[in-house]
């Protein structure tokens, strides 16, 4: 008697940790939310013209802080060649066509479009 109820507390915990483990994987993705959604789908390394911060330009010199506000203003975007459409000088329309295959275009996403989180994200060095 003692053994069935050893094998069948061991049966029973064995049941439990499979259940308690193999649901994270599940739950973990119903809580990501659409903005870590939107940021994991782009694309390694490119800059996505209608949902990036203007600190995103950072890397490119000479794009931020001017025209890396006109591009995140001017948006949103179809293709990336509709930033060429924008009120720019000569030497922004030079810039952005050297740094052009650093960017791609998705669909605006809401979570990263409201108020003024893409000119300022409260990032401060």
């Amino acid at each position: 008697m003692k053994r069935l109820g050893t094998w069948l507390l061991a049966a029973v915990m064995t049941i439990g940790l499979l259940g308690a483990m193999a649901p994270k994987t599940a739950v973990a993705i119903e809580l990501r939310n659409a903005a870590d959604a939107k940021l994991a789908e782009q694309k390694k390394g490119l800059v996505d013209l209608n949902n990036a911060s203007v600190r995103r330009f950072q890397q490119f010199p000479g794009m931020y802080p001017t025209l890396a506000g006109k591009i995140v203003v001017g948006g949103p975007y179809e293709n990336v060649d509709d930033v060429l459409n924008l009120d720019l000088t000569q030497r922004q329309q030079e810039l952005f066509e050297k740094y052009k295959g650093n960017f791609t275009v998705t669909d605006p996403e809401l979570a990263l479009n409201v108020g003024f989180d893409r000119i300022n994200d409260g990032q401060y060095r």
